[in-house]
């Protein structure tokens, strides 16, 4: 049975016929560990000194976003990440500064240390990240993990995280910004309740269903709802909405269009997949990734991955699953153009193709701790997901 969390994010399906081991993630930080893997290449090209500063930023109990916010805020340095991770975990990724010249020494906090590694002549961006190694510990699960061989028949669907976890709603503040409805997307930042959620928070979303209580509870709103408090503070001061928006942080504003997109990949992977579409073998006429991740058309004899289209606007209708694209658009009431937007220029995305299945690499379980690398762009807990069958996610730690 497909819980109820995942559903609203647009997963309908498993792809793997284990029966599942149960149990749960995450009961400390410690259990869960995640290590950023960049290209050999990328490796050589770190020096001793000259050009931009390059660090290991390794962290607990804080997610990136948070990290490098307040070593901005400590240290006066803007790093940029080549991908984010959660606070949930033990994390080891790499930072790169994005003004020449300009670095500090190693730096350490309670939740996260600093490290030099050198200097690179450009900065490092994502396409220099090309997947993370993963080490796993279940608690409270069957003993059958050994028993599971599937790791590549997974579907990749975008995991919890994208959409909010606990609050499962960037996709549905992306889906309102697409259609322009501002004041509808301030109303989901400020005031959506999810059953999933704390019920202290849930309670002061409650509130702020209505405006005149904005300011009279502006003051209790938590430190950590820190874009709910700079999004309540413009419409308290200014009631508009497309200027409380553009208060958020670009990378964020980005982002929830990113999660809507997200959110109708997987409904088109639930979907091919019912429909019985090959997910895991492509085919003639098929657009493919190789294996540098570089996207091309098929190539008969080659190793390649299936791409799926990842719908903006530019979105290619040539593909086998336009079939499935044109009836969950329809269905949203969005079309491609809709990602051009406008009155926001900077969160427009023109879209383009996603592997449908994770590429999973140096697989292996020992009693009930497991660990595995995957490719750029891939979610641990989707693999966890088809391994552990939870029936409530959240709860299972992911």
């Amino acid at each position: 049975m497909i819980p109820k969390i995942d559903s609203l994010i647009g997963i309908s399906v498993y792809s793997t016929k284990f029966e599942g081991t149960g149990g749960k993630i995450r009961n400390t930080s410690d259990d869960f560990e995640v290590s950023e893997v960049i290209s050999e290449k990328s490796l050589k090209l770190i020096l001793e000194q000259s050009g931009y500063a390059v660090y290991k930023l390794k962290k607990k109990n804080i997610d990136t976003n948070h990290a490098l916010s307040d070593i901005f805020r400590k240290k006066g340095l803007r790093l940029k990440a080549l991908g984010l991770k959660d606070a949930s975990a033990i994390t080891e990724q790499f930072v790169c500064s994005n003004n020449k010249g300009r670095s500090i020494d190693d730096f350490n906090s309670s939740k996260y240390s600093l490290k030099k590694i050198g200097y690179v002549k450009k900065p490092l961006s994502k396409k220099d990240m090309i997947g993370n190694h993963f080490k796993i510990k279940l608690v409270e699960c069957k003993d059958n993990l050994s028993e599971f061989h599937e790791q590549d028949k997974i579907l990749n669907f975008y995991g919890y995280q994208r959409f909010g976890s606990k609050r499962p709603v960037t996709h549905l503040i992306g889906k309102a910004i697409l259609q322009r409805d501002f004041g509808k997307a301030v109303e989901l930042i400020l005031s959506f309740r999810s059953p999933f959620d704390s019920k202290e928070h849930n309670e002061i979303r409650e509130k702020l269903i209505d405006k005149s209580n904005y300011e009279k509870h502006f003051d209790q709103i938590p430190p950590q709802m820190d874009i709910e408090r700079i999004v309540l503070r413009e419409m308290i001061d200014s009631n508009d909405s497309l200027k409380s928006l553009r208060k958020i942080p670009l990378p964020l504003r980005r982002f929830y269009i990113q999660a809507y997109q997200s959110f109708l990949f997987n409904l088109t992977l639930s979907s091919a997949f019912s429909d019985g579409e090959d997910l895991f073998e492509p085919s003639t006429g098929d657009v493919c990734f190789d294996f540098n991740g570089i996207i091309g058309k098929f190539l008969n004899g080659s190793i390649q991955r299936l791409g799926i289209p990842f719908v903006g606007y530019s979105y290619y209708k040539k593909t086998r699953f336009d079939y499935q694209i044109s009836k969950i658009l329809e269905f949203e009431e969005i079309s491609p153009k809709d990602f051009f937007i406008k009155e926001m220029q900077e969160v427009s995305n023109e879209g383009g193709f996603r592997q449908a299945a994770i590429s999973c690499s140096d697989y292996l379980s020992e009693e009930n701790s497991l660990e595995f690398t995957l490719s750029r762009g891939s979610f641990a807990t989707i693999l966890l997901r088809e391994i552990m069958k939870p029936q409530d996610p959240l709860t299972a730690g992911f």
